[in-house]
């Protein structure tokens, strides 16, 4: 990865059937069916809102839609605020989840730009398109994945803030039923300032992200913060929770 633009909103965002406009989860009548193809948002909304029930979907995003707009089977749909607005369908969006419903997915929202690893000139040349805070939250975000040997296939969730030259990260790693969850949050320190480095090293890269343009010691930084937290869920049970997650949606 050779730039990272700034991010979109990565929260996750809930899209109502035309006859609950207006509606929010909480308010939808009980054994509504909430469509999602993902473990993660599954996982936690389960745990959520356990009055509701979670059907899987597929298709492309307008496949979606039209399966929602056309048919009784679903309520709603939990999908990414930013992929909604990237394909127009802002409009749609009914209710934005903050992180105290729904902890986001790693790297969600945010646009990466990728370049053969050895071509240096091409590096150089996009470098100027990293945002540096976008940049922070991605590395701890995927060293915390990284670490906990998450993917797709388990339901691994996080929330990244910059804030006074503080990163904080909030992981959660949770059983398919949402029944089991662990979650923890950290900070580090990331202020720090390319004045103070020698130039940069045209082959360091912290979990796949070369990031010329960012002061290499928050870098560091950031992605221990990821270690860590992942270091402190694997501590009170997180390997046995995600293994049998892996083992179930195989």
């Amino acid at each position: 990865i050779g730039a990272i633009c700034k991010r979109e909103n990565p929260h996750d965002a809930v899209v109502f059937h035309p006859k609950h406009a207006g509606k929010t989860l909480s308010s939808l009548p009980e054994k509504s069916v909430i469509g999602t193809s993902s473990l993660r948002r599954a996982a936690q909304l389960k745990r959520k809102f356990p009055r509701l029930q979670f059907k899987d979907i597929r298709g492309n995003l307008n496949t979606r839609l039209k399966k929602l707009d056309d048919k009784e089977d679903f309520s709603a749909l939990v999908l990414a605020a930013a992929g909604l607005r990237r394909m127009g369908w802002g409009s749609r969006i009914g209710q934005i989840l903050s992180p105290v419903d729904c902890l986001y997915a790693v790297g969600q929202g945010a646009l990466a730009v990728e370049v053969r690893a050895k071509d240096q000139e091409i590096l150089e040349m996009v470098s100027v398109l990293h945002d540096e805070e976008t940049v922070l939250r991605c590395i701890t975000e995927r060293a915390f994945m990284k670490h906990l040997e998450g993917g797709c296939s388990v339901p691994v969730a996080v929330s990244t803030l910059l804030k006074d030259g503080q990163l904080y990260l909030t992981g959660a790693v949770y059983s398919l039923d949402g029944s089991d969850a662990l979650q923890e949050t950290m900070q580090k320190n990331v202020n720090f300032s390319l004045e103070n480095e020698d130039g940069p090293d045209d082959n360091l890269q912290h979990v796949g992200i070369t990031a010329r343009s960012v002061p290499r010691l928050a870098q560091e930084a950031a992605e221990r913060l990821g270690q860590e937290v992942a270091d402190l869920l694997l501590s009170k049970g997180a390997k046995q929770i995600l293994s049998v997650a892996r083992q179930l949606s195989s």
